[in-house]
């Protein structure tokens, strides 16, 4: 079963692929909800994105599983070493982390933005990198702190973008600025 829940829409359409799923940054593929494809036009409802992913999801894979070379792929990669490290006995840091961050994009990132929100959102970020960051370097990896140190990064990336935008555009609305401009060429691949 694939887990299916509503969600915030944070990047929708700002990748441009080609039909196979192929973005302008080498071995960098995008599918779905945050890629600029073409495959429904304009038309961003979730069950476009969905069947989106669904029809690019398959290209990718197929153009990748085609295209690997033996060569890319190293041997002889030594064992994690996790000395000087400790087990992560408190979890609870990484999930009220997790927690946190959520409600960050959600009160401030969301498609009701305004200069402040996101100024808050940066700063907050910013904390959230930090006390990550320490968890990283003095406790034992584990899968949720990597997907946190993960999520943090996405978040910020999505946050500084929407920050330097001074436009109004779709879903993307600040209220600082109303406006949209009149784009005239879109570049595609």
């Amino acid at each position: 079963m694939i887990p299916v829940v509503p969600a915030c829409h944070y990047q929708c359409g700002g990748i441009i692929t080609d039909p196979i799923g192929k973005s302008s940054i080498n071995h960098l593929y995008a599918a779905g909800e945050c890629t600029c494809s073409g495959l429904h036009g304009a038309n961003r409802l979730a069950s476009n994105s969905l069947l989106e992913g669904l029809v690019f999801g398959d290209r990718v894979a197929h153009d990748i599983a085609t295209s690997i070379d033996g060569s890319i792929f190293q041997e002889h990669i030594p064992d994690w070493d996790a000395e000087g490290t400790t087990e992560p006995k408190e979890m609870v840091l990484i999930t009220q982390s997790w927690k946190e961050l959520k409600e960050i994009m959600s009160y401030y990132v969301g498609i009701v933005r305004t200069d402040v929100r996101l100024k808050r959102a940066l700063d907050r970020l910013f904390l959230l990198y930090q006390e990550t960051e320490r968890l990283y370097t003095q406790t034992k990896m584990s899968p949720q702190l990597c997907e946190l140190r993960n999520l943090i990064t996405i978040a910020y990336l999505v946050t500084k973008g929407a920050a330097m935008r001074k436009e109004s555009r779709g879903l993307h609305y600040n209220t600082d600025h109303p406006d949209h401009y009149d784009y005239k060429e879109y570049s595609y691949m």
